[in-house]
This record gives C-alpha cells, sequence and structure tokens, in this order.
C-alpha cells in the first residue's frame, strides 16, 4: 500500500467505505485486466548482437525490465548495485558488481545506461530527502565518468537519465528539446543532472539525455500506485485536472533506450514521452474506463500540498506538454503512442482500437511543427 493511496483516500469523504471495501475485494480477488505481456527480448531489437552494457539503478522499475529484455536476447550485462539481495529479483545471467572500481581498466562496456538516483516521488521534500535526491544522482553520474575516463576501450554512448521536471512547471505550451526550463526544485535537479553527465563527452562518448516523463506499467511508478483506489472507484483527477502529463509506456521507454544506444546521430537531450500527452482529467477518464469503473472522485489540492509540499505542485498539481520530437525525427516509432493504446497493453483491456504507429508519428511531428 503505498503513501500516495491513503493520500488520496484521506481526501474522499468515503474513506472508511473505501477502507473496508478494499479488504473485502482482497481477500482472493483478482484484479481485473491482467497485463498483456511483450517477447522481452523485441524490446531491444534494434541493438547489435551481443553488446555488453553497463546499468546503475538496475534494479528499479525501468532497470528490471532494461535487463530483462537485454539477458533474453543474449546481451552481456553488467549490474551495478548497493544491495545485492534486490539483485536475486532481476532476470540471469548478468555480472553484479556492488562498486565501480571492480571493473578493471581493460573492461570492455559498448554502452552504459545510467538510471541511479534516490526516488524523487516516495515522500515529502525535506531539507534532508532534497539533499539525498541531487547528491545521489551526481554522485553516481560523477563515478560513471570517472569510470569511463579510466577505462583502455571507451563506450559508444552514455544514455543518462534525466526527467521532464528539466522544464519546470508549464501551462499549455508544446515543449520540445529545444525549450527552455522555469525555476523549480525539479529542474534544478535535473539540470545539474545533465551537466554532470555532458561530461563524458570530453572523452569521446555520446551523451544521450533522456528527460523521462512519468512511466506506466503495473510493476511501479505513477499507475501502479493509483491502481488501488481506481479499482476501488475512488479514482479521479488531481485538483483542477488540467495540468498536462506528458506519460510513456515502460516498454517503449525500454525500446527508446534501446533506439538511442543504437543510434550514432542522436545526442543531447531527447524527451522520453509519449508523442500524445494528456490532461489529467482525461488521463483518470482514460484509466477508469479501462478498469470499467467510475472515476470522478477529484482530488482536492490542499490535502496533496498539506501532504506532500512542493512535491504536490511539481508531481502532481503542475504539468508539461511535452512531445518527443527528437526520438520521431530519429526514426522512433512508438507502440504505444495515446493514452488508450498504452492502458490496453499494460492493463489487458480489449476491443480498443488506435491508429498505426506510422500515422501517430507523422501526426505528433505536423503538430510540433505548427
Amino acid at each position: 500500500m503505498t503513501t500516495l493511496f491513503w493520500i488520496l483516500l484521506a481526501a474522499s469523504p468515503f474513506a472508511t467505505a473505501a477502507v473496508a471495501i478494499f479488504v473485502l475485494r482482497h481477500r482472493g480477488a483478482a484484479h481485473p485486466g491482467d497485463p498483456i505481456a511483450n517477447p522481452p527480448e523485441a524490446l531491444v531489437a534494434a541493438l547489435p548482437a551481443r553488446q555488453t552494457v553497463l546499468i546503475t539503478g538496475a534494479t528499479g522499475f525501468i532497470g528490471r525490465r532494461l535487463v530483462e529484455a537485454l539477458t533474453v536476447a543474449g546481451h552481456d550485462v553488467i549490474v551495478l548495485t548497493r544491495d545485492p539481495a534486490k539483485a536475486a529479483l532481476l532476470n540471469p545471467p548478468f555480472r553484479l558488481i556492488t562498486g565501480l572500481s571492480q571493473l578493471a581498466d581493460d573492461t570492455v562496456v559498448d554502452a552504459i545506461v545510467n538510471l541511479a538516483g534516490e526516488p524523487a516521488a516516495n515522500g515529502p521534500w525535506t531539507v534532508g530527502k532534497r539533499h539525498a535526491i541531487l547528491a545521489s544522482r551526481l554522485r553516481m553520474t560523477g563515478n560513471v565518468v570517472r569510470l569511463i575516463r579510466r577505462l583502455t576501450r571507451k563506450p559508444a554512448v552514455l544514455v543518462n537519465a534525466s526527467a521532464i521536471g528539466w522544464y519546470g512547471i508549464r501551462d499549455d505550451e508544446v515543449l520540445t528539446e529545444s525549450a527552455d526550463g522555469r525555476p523549480c526544485f525539479t529542474r534544478s535537479v535535473c539540470a545539474d543532472w545533465e551537466r554532470a553527465a555532458v561530461q563524458a563527452e570530453r572523452f569521446g562518448v555520446r551523451v544521450v539525455r533522456l528527460r523521462i516523463g512519468p512511466v506506466l506499467g503495473t510493476a511501479g511508478g505513477l499507475l501502479a500506485a493509483v491502481l488501488a483506489p481506481f479499482r476501488l472507484g475512488f479514482g479521479g483527477p488531481f485538483g483542477s485536472g488540467t495540468q498536462w502529463m506528458s506519460w510513456i509506456e515502460c516498454d517503449d521507454l525500454v525500446r527508446l533506450i534501446a533506439h538511442a544506444i543504437a543510434t550514432p546521430s542522436l545526442s543531447g537531450p531527447v524527451n522520453a514521452t509519449a508523442p500524445e500527452p494528456v490532461r489529467n482529467r482525461d488521463f483518470a477518464h482514460a484509466l477508469g474506463s479501462a478498469l470499467h469503473r467510475p472515476a470522478v472522485l477529484r482530488v482536492p489540492a490542499a490535502p496533496l500540498r498539506f501532504a506532500l509540499g512542493d512535491l504536490a505542485d511539481e508531481l502532481f498539481l503542475g504539468g508539461q506538454r511535452v512531445v518527443p520530437e527528437k526520438a520521431l525525427k530519429s526514426g522512433f516509432v512508438f507502440r504505444c503512442p495515446d493514452l488508450c493504446a498504452a492502458l490496453a497493453a499494460i492493463l489487458g483491456a480489449a476491443g480498443r482500437d488506435s491508429a498505426s504507429p506510422a500515422s501517430h508519428s507523422h501526426s505528433a511531428l505536423r503538430h510540433v511543427e505548427m
């Protein structure tokens, strides 16, 4: 049970009933809409054969799926984790290290994917939490750059995570990678994180900075956090519901990481979001429809701000209308370009027709160029 789930319940006048229904429904009751599994190896089909990929943050939501895709496809994976016990959940085979110093100077690494960092959405941003969020990212990225400096053969590419928080809290303007940012905590974290990653370019390494939006999947992220109240029929928009959500389906993100590794012309900031962002109220409606539940209980802004402070404004009540211009222009095709397609893939919903991926790519590009 997540902290967010209890906040959602507390914001509802039907909290007591919701808890009772939740307990009754979860006594052996199956969740509607089991996810449809994509073949893991297909997610990294863009890569050349037998690549060696070093992954930090491999035990997280995104990292677990990336490791699975790479190992099933026959690539050599090096997993860096401070907690070997968590690595037991990863799909073998892989090489496990607990520090980059365990890699010799002559270690061959074709690509590095840096996903590591203190979770930002699992509690209020106290002074200590803010320090941990920033310091963990700068420390790991600095260590990765120092590894690159001493490796005899440099990796071809560093794919470094960032977030669409780089753009700050925005209104309705369409944001491509060339847009500027507005001051806020997430903006400052992402700017410092990207600045640290760019240092790898001094050693001839191509750097791709993935500005990732909320990642949708049942194994983690925003969707996993809100599924419980939505399945109970207690879902709804956050605040006004007019804020934009620039999301991406988890398997599409893994495919985009592989595309970034395999595309030499792709570098710099790359928006890792689906081509069709939605307003929060439309997200709530689509999720409720996919689960065959009402989604009309709006979560007031006041209790979110009371419980989470700035986190509420930057991650839930504010938003950005981000589009993946560089990914689309580099030839990447989203398998889940719109929200209904993504929820169908994730939750196993049937009978939801959508346009072909190619048509979505072209329409999104036309929209960006207007």
